[in-house]
């Protein structure tokens, strides 16, 4: 049994994907200055309570290292999530939620080696399940595994 401190550790880190993937969401639709937009999310969302909902504590340094991480590879990552698609599919087809869930967990699968594929697919597929219904997760689920078999081989 997972002690209480991997426990609180393990739902920070659930918490940190959750607001990491919004933050790319944003990033994308608003271009905030990246630096601006952590502050933001660093002093008004995580672990905040917004509008009734109080949001879990993230661990911070989990979610700048997939934001910042996102950010800064971006094209490539985009790339790898691109060449796992249909022919007839293009990455800009995927909607803009999907794109940063697939993002995110791509990246968790190149930079982080110390997270094990289980746990970034298994963490990507309850996110998915706050934007989505089953069919989705379905996707995202054949999509990451099929990255990890590539990048973690």
């Amino acid at each position: 049994m997972p002690s209480p401190t991997a426990k609180s550790r393990s739902k920070a880190r659930s918490a940190s994907r959750l607001a990491a993937v919004q933050a790319l969401y944003q990033l994308e639709m608003e271009k905030p200055a990246l630096p601006h937009l952590l502050h933001e999310f660093h002093q008004h969302r995580l672990g905040a309570t917004i509008e009734d909902v109080e949001y879990a504590e993230a661990d911070v340094t989990f979610f700048d290292d997939i934001v910042k991480g996102v950010f800064a590879r971006r094209e490539e990552i985009d790339a790898l999530i691109a060449a796992k698609l249909a022919d007839d599919w293009s990455f800009d087809r995927l909607d803009k939620p999907m794109r940063q869930i697939l993002r995110a967990g791509a990246y968790e699968l190149i930079a982080r080696k110390d997270v094990p594929v289980g746990a970034v697919i298994n963490e990507y597929l309850d996110v998915t399940d706050a934007f989505y219904d089953r069919r989705e997760k379905g996707f995202v689920n054949g999509l990451l595994d099929a990255l990890a078999k590539e990048v973690r081989a």
